[in-house]
């Protein structure tokens, strides 16, 4: 168990397509906007023509699965709406497939069998691509790295995951965290809870002696409950990824949108939003 250094980001930089378009072109002004417009309106058409010829599990639509409680990845505001990294990039998603994004919240569990059984297009809820899951969906290439961080009390005699041994430990059913902890400390010391807020809520009253979870929605958790903290020596680093039906059409469409909103800074500007910002 290595110590892994902070959680790291796909980005990259790129100048607007428009921005080429107006410096290449030294026509004036309205030939310009006349431009601009008129290509506007061809990748319109473009968006338009691609949508119809894909295949979606509501026509017209991208539907999503989710788990709407791991912060800063999927949430829901006060007014009940759904926010985040994965639900901002899946946003742009839809909209460079020229489809309307139609999200379903659900346990974890749930979700990642949704797309399997066909109820749901993608599973975007800070799903980590193992060899496991990889023998029942199918993966868009990785947007984010994720690191798996342990929180304990404050007082807590836990200062490194081999101290794990021995403990409670409280997980998200499901995930990773769960699957790691079982796997290095046995099924008898892991409680897996419906949601990373539950775990949460078990450590503050003595039911776990630590929460193994992806480092960001951590970090949250913890700012909202003194008297807890993330440890200093991660657990694990893993991918992010987009999970699909094996054999989905879907996939290359979805990986040619997240490539073009890696190359012009769009998700960057995501992760910026919700995480670097703060």
């Amino acid at each position: 168990m290595k110590k892994i250094s902070r959680r790291s980001f796909m980005a990259a930089a790129a100048v607007s397509v428009a921005a080429l378009a107006l410096t290449a072109c030294g026509g004036s002004a309205s030939s310009a906007a006349s431009s601009v417009a008129s290509s506007a309106a061809s990748s319109e058409a473009v968006s338009s023509a691609a949508a119809a010829e894909l295949t979606t599990v509501e026509a017209g639509k991208l539907t999503m699965a989710t788990n709407a409680a791991f912060p800063p990845y999927e949430m829901t505001t006060d007014a009940g709406e759904f926010e985040g990294i994965d639900v901002d990039t899946a946003k742009a998603i839809a909209e460079k497939l020229g489809l309307e994004l139609q999200i379903d919240d659900m346990d974890f569990d749930a979700a990642l069998l949704s797309v399997q059984q066909g109820k749901a297009d993608i599973v975007m809820a800070g799903v980590t691509v193992t060899d496991e899951r990889k023998a029942v969906m199918d993966f868009s290439d990785s947007y984010a790295t994720g690191i798996q961080s342990i929180i304990v009390p404050n007082d807590s005699d836990i200062a490194s995951p081999d101290d794990l041994a021995g403990k409670k430990i409280g997980t998200q059913r499901g995930t990773t965290g769960y699957i790691y902890c079982s796997d290095d400390f046995g099924d008898e010391n892991v409680v897996a809870y419906d949601d990373g807020l539950t775990a949460v809520q078990a450590l503050n009253n003595g039911q776990v002696d630590a929460v193994v979870i992806d480092n960001a929605p951590a970090q949250e958790f913890v700012a909202a409950n003194p008297g807890l903290k993330v440890l200093d020596t991660s657990y694990a680093e893993e991918d992010y990824a987009i999970g699909m039906a094996k054999g989905s059409a879907l996939e290359d469409a979805v990986n040619k949108a997240l490539e073009e909103l890696k190359a012009d800074g769009t998700l960057q500007a995501i992760v910026d939003k919700y995480i670097n910002a703060n």
